[in-house]
């Protein structure tokens, strides 16, 4: 069984980005078990003097979460041309640990107009030594209120483009 971990890049209640990683978890293949990470707001900002035995908790729930986890997932809005700030706090803390090196990640989209923050996001991941796959899910949400949203996400050409990001990312996993 791979453990995937997914993380919303935003804090949103009604995110269109937390929506797609949750149907993500509602539609994992046989196989692949995706957990949705929920820490993103809480934790406190990445600070070098609070690493090593001062890690706050919240922190290194995240950091073990990212460890055990045999892939990560990321879905990100943009705002003003790049990545939020706290995903960008998250990966933050993760920069001088081993937890992203060589780790498995796939993005994933929310929207067709975030071209800015997915190269800042590859960009930064890459340089955290995060092994990412050439498979990118797109599925248009942006600007669609939560019962639309929830109404394109359980379409079924949408559940099947979810179920093959997630095989295919399963297979980038296995293939490592």
């Amino acid at each position: 069984m791979l453990n995937i971990l997914a993380i919303s890049g935003s804090l949103r209640a009604a995110s269109t980005n937390s929506a797609l990683v949750a149907a993500l978890a509602h539609n994992a293949p046989p196989g692949c078990r995706v957990t949705v990470y929920d820490g993103l707001g809480r934790l406190p900002i990445f600070n070098p003097d609070d690493e090593g035995e001062h890690t706050p908790l919240e922190t290194a729930a995240l950091i073990d979460a990212v460890t055990q986890a045999d892939g990560v997932v990321v879905s990100c809005p943009e705002y003003a041309h790049g990545v939020p700030g706290g995903l960008k706090n998250a990966l933050d803390w993760l920069v001088s640990r081993d937890a992203a090196v060589a780790k498995p990640a796939m993005l994933v989209h929310a929207s067709p107009r975030s071209l800015f923050a997915r190269a800042a996001l590859v960009e930064i991941m890459r340089t955290m030594s995060f092994a990412l796959c050439d498979d990118v899910l797109e599925i248009a949400l942006l600007g669609k209120k939560p019962p639309e949203v929830e109404s394109i996400l359980a379409e079924p050409a949408n559940r099947q483009a979810m179920h093959d990001a997630l095989n295919a990312f399963a297979e980038f996993i296995r293939s490592r």
